[in-house]
C-alpha cells in the first residue's frame, strides 16, 4: 500500500518546535522620528535591522561611519553586536570594518556603523532609511582573568590562523605566501 505524501507546510515547523527565543525588554530612543524602530524581518531572526540616517555613497575602498538614529539601554549582562547584512555584502561588497561592532550595556549614544566598500570598481549608493546592518543582542559573561604560569593542554594547542585546515592540500595559498609560516607564526 502506497503512502500518501504529506505536503510541506512552512508553518508546520512552528507547531512542532517550541519557541526558544526569549523576549528581552530593551529601552530605545529614536533620535530621528523619520526612521523605523529596529525590527526583525521574520520570526526567529537573530538580528534586528538598523537603517541609515543619511544618504551616502561609498567609492571602492572607501569607508564611512554611518549614523542609525538609534540609541539603546541594554540590561547589564547583555551586549549588542552590529553585523553586516549578507545581501549587501554579496551584491555590493559592503561590509563592516570592525564586524561585529560592539554596543556595551553602558553605552547610551547613537549606534553608528563603520561601513567599507570592498568592491574594486563600483561605487555603492544608499539612501536614508535603507537597511545597512543587523543588531544582534546576546547575553555576555564578564571574565575574571586569573594569571597562571602555564595554560592547561588542549587538542588544538597553540595552532592558529589556518592550523585546523579548511581547504584541500594544494588549493590554498602557496606555503608562506599568505603572510604566515606553516607553524602559524607571522613572517613579518
Amino acid at each position: 500500500m502506497a503512502e500518501t505524501p504529506i505536503a510541506w507546510n512552512p508553518r508546520l515547523l512552528e507547531t512542532l518546535v517550541p519557541d526558544t527565543q526569549e523576549d528581552l525588554p530593551v529601552q530605545i530612543r529614536m533620535l530621528d522620528d523619520g526612521l523605523d524602530v529596529p525590527a526583525y524581518a521574520t520570526a526567529g531572526d537573530a538580528g534586528a535591522d538598523l537603517c541609515s540616517r543619511v544618504d551616502f555613497s561609498l567609492a571602492p575602498g572607501e569607508r564611512l561611519v554611518v549614523p542609525t538614529g538609534v540609541a539603546i539601554a541594554l540590561p547589564e549582562g547583555y551586549a549588542g553586536f552590529v553585523h553586516p547584512r549578507s545581501g549587501l555584502a554579496a551584491r555590493y561588497g559592503l561590509t563592516i570594518v570592525n564586524a561585529p561592532g560592539t554596543v556595551d550595556a553602558g553605552y547610551r549614544g547613537e549606534i553608528k556603523v563603520c561601513l567599507l566598500n570592498t568592491d574594486r570598481g563600483t561605487t555603492v549608493h544608499l539612501s536614508r532609511g535603507d537597511r545597512i546592518a543587523q543588531l544582534v543582542i546576546q547575553r555576555v559573561a564578564r571574565a575574571e582573568f586569573r594569571q597562571v604560569p602555564e595554560l592547561p593542554q588542549s587538542v588544538r594547542g597553540t595552532g592558529g590562523f589556518g592550523s585546523t585546515g579548511g581547504f584541500a592540500v594544494g588549493t590554498g595559498s602557496p606555503a608562506g605566501q599568505d603572510g604566515f609560516r606553516g607553524d602559524g607564526t607571522s613572517r613579518a
